[in-house]
């Protein structure tokens, strides 16, 4: 695999570039993303490398070992970046700006799992008991994965996060965010992290970040000299560095987030580099005074501050008001994070010495200090919050329970660490030894809780133990930072000496716990003596961010004190989310929603328009996992690149058109809403962003299609060569569908869990029915073509029936049925039978329900005449020369030939049942006949031929009495009424239908077989309404004609073009099935116009016409979503300039209230008037000139003004009789609708309210 062709420029957001960093201190985390991005390159190409190593047959365990430290360092870096952003800068962010931080948060929990799936690929590689290729192959493939992810991610920051941070902060408060994130991260990580983010920097980078934390860091010399002494380190941390960082800072609860680092760091190889050093130089060979006695001190002040705590509990078990939890609260969450780190330095630190020493003597159960699971549930218990409406006593009582129980467990390991690890350390290792383990223990530490934890255990001693601990924080100097030493000196002796009091430096404590405890307070100063909490209280503001409506929900958002917050040397809550992410999660959980579920199962129980959405992402979903598995497949079968290349490019196209209908319509209407802003906006980003995801890999395929059409040409050498690339080329395409798909997978995830909700929950069904119309009225026929039979084969039975029933819900004032029916021809679409609202009846056969209701007396004359003249007729036809007897023929066709020869007998001598009135559908009938009797020999009649025969000798006399028949029959409803009263008036056209389908005729001898022109002089085939190149044949009329529009100006009806089977090419004058190109070899696929519709016979060769599947017709136009879409309401085409216009249900489907022709079927242009009613365009020039106002609902045309004015100053001037002064007439107003007096005018009257004289009397 080349790495090289593998790179990606990963430039700075065009709003950052160019910022310095004095002026925007909040930068300082996209230099981190500068340097996370080339870790990850780097790591990459020694992936790489390492491969080409193994391939070369040697042994790479060493290189795999140093890739998995520096993937712990990375992921430790990264989490406590992501831990600051959640916890820190998002909820400050937040209180300015709702609703962003939402989407990056549930980022950040799916990156864990991309860590974790190298980690998985690295322990495959070092057990060695696998193809060594292939799993180098997979950890390629999972690095490119989470450097694509990690990318995005920190480019959808750069442009929509950092720029708001800018916006809304000031310097100072931006550079306390930071001074946050650099006081909360263990300081054995900060040391290793400066000197590793500023190597990846340019030199003027590097500049301008030193200067930034100066100006950062507060004004106390012995604190800007420790973070200068890190900063001054120019040295770039090693593999090994990254190894003690990795070891020292660990989650005292193994959680799976660090599991891999404790077992890494635990083993015998990975203590061994620091026990050589024990061995040598730090066993006890004199015994004096200990350090590591300082750690009986801090055990007592441990469990000195815990008795007080219980018995303050105690206190307050029996009282009915909790004035002082929320101080309790503040000390048990600042005694938990001590204890958390405590316990992760003995962990990493005293019990590995200890065992060494000891020769593994002390019992591994015994070293859990204490039980972390211990830990966890205080820590979550104390981040109570109240909604779960438990009464607030019962909340004291379970925390004193479990709080009394966890205080006796510690007391027991202190007493066991006393008895048994104290002594062993004090008696093997020497000062130096125990002052580096005290050292190391602190350095566990954030720096803002290091200095917290000092004052307070320095607060607890006597007089000769703080000068015991000095006299070894001195002694400290040759091994540690000076610098750091002196700091933690200062800060001892401030403690000590009493300068900070209790009251202050429990307001300090308060300030750093208040983003999780504030609620408390202030729930308990509201409601003291309440004895529970309410379920509407505020969230505590170290919850994670979720979308928020109206008002803020953080507390110290309408705080006079918030610009304090930011002021805060350390956050509890970013070493809360790193150690203890589970606790976090059960805190403050994202709501469950789909996306936890299958569709079957939770949306089925409860559609909604908005499901609809489901349905699709189902599909995609499995068309990227086919992109995974078809892109694994090419390298060993090439003959599979044409059909993945084709499927990738549809996949491509229908996310595009999701992902623009998601950017235009549905988000916008969220935003609009008002409840929720700016929650999608990220994922608009997500959106172009994954546009650069699909052209990478499309031009993958296209090197990968040009390579093979290449090869059939080549010499065997070329050949090789070529194929060696297109391995690579295969290789560098699975892990870009790999990449992909863990992108628009997590994309499709967060939007499942965070957007989806709320259309459901904010929108009624006629408001989302509203918004899948624009959607799906965007969407062309073509594109529905592909994208029904796509969306059907991911889908089971029930949800291909549950997603045509809500498809159909949203355009059911549309003809979408009638397109689906004509266009799927047999295609399986999924029925919704309740549905139907058409009688069983009405779908019989209509020429047989018709003849039920001619009068018995025409249909008993009819069948008299019809039996004589059928008995003379046959004698007469077997004589007849012409006669072939039915030779290996079977009944049916016999007595298909019978009919055939009575049909033709009785229509040559009905002419005498009719009246002189009757003369011209005489000549009609007797014209069809005439053809018939040419033709009897190739006949097949018509099924019905028997109705066929009363019907054409019916009158029309007749007719209308069996009009009045139906209207008067009460067991009919009107719906059937309807029915057989139009087929009745149509009977005739039907039998013409039936029967030229029938017949097959010397088609030279039907009118109109002569080709036509549009431009006689140049030969262009055509008429005067399209360019084409064939004729259309018209069956009701047995002739050819250009087009419907020359057939409707010479027939006195109108053909029904959708009926049309068959055409004639001008070019070769052949009759044929209808079709976009001649089927005759002469003409050699002659197209016959550059466009046809198949459904409409529609041919035009020179106009841009689409047919829309809403409309079920052919319109003028480039097509939906492009210039036009269609309004499911008003069941019309619009432009997209009219997007936001009045809506009225089924409009289109009217006449012109002027002309009255029919406008949806109109060719005519149409006007939309300002009250949402339509007319022509040439119409409404036409009635603007003598009228103002709507035909329908007289509402003005327009803004009449100008012309009101006009009548007032008419008015003013005109004198009303004395005897009808002062009197009033009560008018209705057309225009605002309201009822009202108005003083008497004979012809004018101006409504009170908006001023118009567009009015009328009550």
């Amino acid at each position: 695999m080349e790495a090289d062709d593998d790179d990606v420029v990963f430039p700075v957001a065009e709003p950052l570039a160019g910022v310095p960093l004095a002026d925007a201190p909040i930068l300082f985390f996209v230099c981190f993303h500068k340097a996370l991005r080339l870790e990850l390159a780097q790591l990459h190409h020694a992936a790489v490398k390492a491969l080409k190593v193994v391939e070369g047959g040697s042994h790479g365990r060493e290189l795999v070992l140093e890739l998995q430290r520096r993937f712990e360092f990375l992921k430790l870096v990264y989490k406590y970046h992501s831990a600051t952003e959640d916890e820190v800068i998002f909820l400050a962010l937040d209180v300015h700006v709702k609703n962003v931080a939402c989407t990056y948060a549930l980022e950040h929990e799916s990156t864990d799992d991309l860590f974790d799936s190298i980690f998985h690929c690295l322990d495959v590689l070092l057990e060695e008991k696998c193809n060594i290729s292939k799993a180098f192959q997979e950890l390629i493939c999972s690095i490119s994965t989470i450097q694509a992810s990690i990318w995005q991610h920190m480019v959808k920051e750069e442009k929509q996060v950092f720029p708001l941070l800018m916006q809304k902060f000031s310097s100072k408060e931006q550079g306390s965010l930071v001074w946050q994130f650099i006081c909360s991260v263990p300081v054995m990580l900060i040391e290793d992290f400066f000197p590793w983010m500023i190597s990846f920097l340019s030199p003027e980078e590097q500049v301008d970040v030193t200067r930034c934390i100066k100006e950062i860091v507060p004004r106390e010399k012995s604190l800007q000299e420790v973070v200068f002494s890190w900063l001054g380190n120019k040295n770039q941390p090693s593999s090994g560095t990254h190894t003690r960082t990795v070891k020292g800072v660990q989650c005292p609860d193994g959680s799976a987030d660090m599991r891999r680092i404790v077992k890494l760091q635990s083993s015998r190889s990975s203590f061994c580099e620091n026990w050589n050093w024990i061995k040598a130089c730090c066993i006890q060979k004199d015994v004096g005074n200990n350090p590591i006695d300082c750690l009986s001190l801090w055990h007592g002040a441990i469990m000195k501050d815990f008795q007080e705590i219980l018995e303050e509990l105690y206190q307050l078990r029996s009282s009915s008001s909790f004035p002082n939890l929320h101080l309790i609260i503040i000390r048990l969450k600042f005694l938990a994070d001590i204890l958390s780190f405590y316990s992760n330095a003995l962990k990493k630190f005293f019990y590995p010495v200890l065992n060494q020493v000891a020769n593994g003597c002390l019992s591994p159960s015994n070293e859990e200090f204490p039980c972390a699971s211990q830990i966890e549930g205080l820590q979550l218990l104390l981040q109570y919050n109240g909604q779960n409406g438990i009464p607030l006593c019962k909340f004291l009582e379970k925390l004193f329970t479990e709080l009394e129980s966890f205080v006796l467990g510690v007391g027991k390991q202190f007493a066991f660490q006393k008895r048994e690890v104290f002594p062993i350390i004090s008696k093997k290792c020497c000062h130096k030894m125990q002052q580096r383990l005290m050292y190391m223990s602190l350095n566990t530490m954030p720096l803002g809780l290091l200095k917290y934890a000092i004052t307070w255990f320095s607060s607890h001693l006597s007089g000769n133990e703080s000068r015991s601990i000095l006299r070894s924080i001195k002694q400290g100097d040759s091994f540690v930072n000076k610098s750091f030493a002196s700091l933690l000196q200062k800060w001892f002796e401030l403690g000590y000496s009493g300068k900070i009091s209790i009251e202050k430096f429990r307001e300090d404590l308060q300030n750093i716990f208040k983003s999780r405890c504030s609620f408390l307070s202030e729930q308990i100063k509201e409601t003291s003596g309440s004895s529970s909490l309410h379920s509407d209280m505020q969230l505590p503001e170290g919850s994670n961010p979720r979308p928020t409506e109206g008002k803020n929900c953080f507390s110290s958002s309408s705080s006079p004190r918030t610009a304090k917050k930011y002021e805060t040397s350390y956050s509890s809550a970013i070493n809360l989310h790193v150690f203890f992410p589970k606790t976090i999660k059960m805190a403050h959980p994202f709501p469950k929603f789909l996306a936890d579920k299958s569709c079957s199962s939770s949306i089925i129980n409860e559609l909604k328009p908005v499901d609809l959405i489901f349905f699709f992402h189902k599909a995609l979903k499995n068309d990227l996992e086919y992109l995974v598995f078809g892109s694994a497949q090419l390298a060993d079968n090439v003959g599979l690149l044409m059909d993945f290349r084709r499927r990738f490019h549809l996949i491509r196209f229908l996310f595009q058109i999701h992902s623009d209908a998601e950017d235009e319509v549905a988000f916008p209407a969220l935003e609009a809403k008002g409840k929720v802003p700016n929650i999608s906006h990220s994922y608009t980003i997500d959106h172009k962003l994954e546009v650069d995801h699909f052209s990478r890999i499309s031009l993958i395929l296209d090197k990968m299609y040009e390579l093979q059409v290449s090869v059939s040409s080549v010499d065997s050498n070329t050949l090789d060569q070529r194929m060696v690339k297109h391995h690579q080329l295969c290789g560098r395409l699975h892990n870009m569908c790999k990449s992909m798909h863990k992108l628009l997978s997590n994309h499709i995830h967060r939007e499942e869990v965070e957007l989806w909700p709320l259309f459901r929950e904010n929108f009624s069904i006629d408001e989302q029915e509203k918004i899948i119309g624009r959607i799906l009225g965007r969407i062309s026929a073509e594109i529905l073509q592909d994208m029904i039979p796509w969306l059907m084969a991911s889908l089971t039975a029930e949800e291909q029936l549950d997603m045509m029933s809500l498809w159909r819900k949203a355009t059911k004032c549309t003809m979408f049925d009638d397109w689906l029916g004509e266009w799927s021809e047999g295609y399986n679409i999924a029925k919704v039978p309740e549905e139907s609202s058409i009688s069983p009846s009405c779908t019989a056969d209509p020429l047989e329900i018709i003849s039920t209701y001619l009068s018995k007396e025409v249909l008993d004359k009819q069948k008299r005449g019809t039996l004589e003249k059928s008995s003379d007729f046959s004698q007469r036809d077997c004589v007849d020369e012409n006669f072939e007897p039915f030779t290996n023929c079977n009944v049916d066709d016999k007595e298909k030939a019978l009919n055939i020869d009575q049909n033709n007998h009785d229509c040559s001598e009905c002419t005498k049942l009719f009246s002189d009135s009757d003369k011209k559908r005489r000549n009609e009938v007797a014209g069809v006949t005439d053809h018939m009797d040419k033709s009897n020999k190739l006949f097949q009649g018509p099924k019905n031929s028997w109705h066929c025969k009363h019907l054409l000798t019916t009158s029309q006399e007749d007719l209308e009495a069996a009009i009045r028949r139906v209207s008067r029959d009460s067991s009919l409803d009107l719906q059937k009424k309807s029915y057989i009263i139009q087929n009745l008036l149509m009977s005739r056209w039907i039998i013409g239908q039936q029967i030229s389908h029938s017949v097959s005729s010397n088609w030279e001898d039907i009118p109109g077989h002569l080709p036509s022109y549009q431009d006689p002089l140049k030969l262009t085939f055509g008429c005067k309404h399209y360019k084409r190149n064939c004729k259309l044949f018209a069956a009701c009329c047995n002739q050819l004609y250009t087009c419907r529009h020359c057939h409707d100006e010479v027939a006195d009806h109108s053909v029904d073009r959708k009926s049309i089977t068959e055409m004639m090419c001008m070019k070769c004058l052949k009759i044929q099935p209808i079709g976009p190109k001649c089927s005759t070899v002469s003409c050699d696929n002659f197209s016959m116009a550059r466009y046809y519709c198949k459904i409409c016979k529609l041919f035009d060769d020179e106009r841009e016409i689409y047919h829309c599947p809403y409309c079920n017709l052919c319109r003028l136009g480039k097509g939906l979503g492009i210039d036009y879409f269609h309004c499911m309401n008003c069941n019309a085409c619009m432009s997209r300039s009219l997007s936001a216009h009045i809506c009225r249900e089924k409009c289109f489907e009217d006449n012109c209230p002027i002309c009255h022709e029919y406008i949806f079927t109109s060719s005519s242009p149409v006007k939309a008037l300002p009250c949402g009613h339509i007319m022509h365009s040439t119409c409404f020039q036409d009635y603007t000139c003598t009228h103002y106002t709507c035909p329908i609902c007289c509402k003005s045309l327009g803004d009449m003004q100008v012309y009101f004015r006009m009548l007032d100053a008419l008015l003013a001037e005109d004198k009303i009789p004395d005897e009808y002064a002062g009197k009033t007439q009560v008018i209705l107003c057309n225009d605002c609708e309201k009822k009202g007096p108005t003083p008497f005018h004979w012809l004018y009257h101006k409504c009170s309210y908006c001023g118009s004289f567009n009015t009328r009397l009550l």
